[in-house]
């Protein structure tokens, strides 16, 4: 193994500094050269019956396995073809109703060959992102997107630095296009994204709501007595008031019994003490929407209305439950 000597010469700090500030300013003139040719690939990508097929090789095969698995979890199927694996049975894999993303900052990657032969030969549309239009890859697209000809943050301009960082941005370019496209909604996106912090935001009230018996609700004519012997059994620290409709009018604390205590309280109608329209949210909120509301108005507990009908209720402590706090 062939030992390297560090270079106290270099100033880490600044190289640092120096290469995020060169991919950034890729970055800036990616965005510039961003036209028809990109407009065309979102397209083809809305026409396609079949799949994202993302490819690339090396550090371009990375990022493209990333990008395959963005589109898949904003909406458009797709997946990653390795190419070597392609020449050995994968292409198998690939039909008539796909398109083919390739990633290539040469356009000469030999293990693509196969692949863009397969294009050519069954019409499958080829999507390419490279920085030579002039390059095997690049005259076979039915679409090219073109990077700019910037170097490489590698001193040795060797390791492939910018131009996979200006893939990685173009390819989420396109899989963010195409779910504004799409009309792709949070809901979509939490049927994709069950697991985690991220799913948890997305986890509406319907899916952890208290309902049916285990509302506390009680009528306007109430007596707090009877209230409080409700607020205790359903422990959530408060009833919520109906009036002669079901609707829910008012919301009575534990809270406001300390506040309000005094000799004659206990035989008075809660309708007389209760807080009026209270705050409520619908079956269809998140659960992300709903610890704002929490934190804003201070409050550890809110009903879950239809019509102004409570249907249930959520508690500070379901939230904690999931792990969204």
């Amino acid at each position: 193994m062939t030992v390297l000597t560090p270079t106290p010469a270099v100033d880490v700090l600044a190289e640092g500094k120096r290469v995020l500030r060169e991919e950034g300013q890729a970055l800036l003139a990616l965005a510039e050269t961003i036209g028809p040719p990109f407009a065309e690939a979102i397209d083809k990508l809305l026409e396609v019956a079949g799949r994202i097929v993302v490819t690339g090789m090396g550090k371009s095969g990375l990022v493209g396995k990333k990008l395959a698995a963005t589109f898949s979890s904003t909406g458009s199927p797709a997946f990653f073809l390795h190419p070597a694996e392609a020449s050995h049975g994968d292409l198998g894999m690939l039909t008539g109703s796909d398109i083919v993303i390739a990633l290539s900052a040469s356009g000469e990657s030999a293990e693509l060959a196969n692949i863009v032969s397969y294009c050519l030969r069954f019409a499958v549309p080829l999507i390419a992102i490279t920085r030579e239009p002039d390059s095997s890859l690049g005259r076979a697209a039915t679409v090219l997107l073109k990077l700019p000809a910037i170097p490489e943050a590698c001193p040795l301009q060797l390791a492939p630095t910018t131009s996979t960082t200006m893939m990685l941005a173009l390819g989420d370019a396109l899989s963010v296009t195409l779910m504004r496209r799409r009309g792709f909604t949070a809901e979509r996106f939490h049927d994709f994204h069950p697991g985690g912090r991220l799913g948890h935001q997305l986890l509406q009230l319907r899916d952890v709501m208290h309902k049916g018996d285990e509302l506390p609700i009680v009528r306007m004519d109430t007596l707090i007595r009877e209230g409080i012997v409700v607020m205790t059994a359903k422990r959530f620290g408060c009833v919520g008031v109906l009036d002669d409709r079901g609707l829910l009018v008012g919301i009575f604390t534990d809270g406001d019994l300390r506040r309000c205590l005094d000799p004659t309280l206990l035989d008075r109608p809660v309708g007389s003490v209760m807080i009026k329209n209270p705050k409520r949210v619908s079956p269809d909120t998140f659960l992300a929407d709903v610890a704002r509301i929490m934190a804003t108005y201070t409050i550890p507990s809110v009903f879950v209305t239809e019509d102004d009908r409570p249907v249930g209720i959520v508690h500070l402590h379901d939230l904690l439950k999931t792990g969204l706090l």
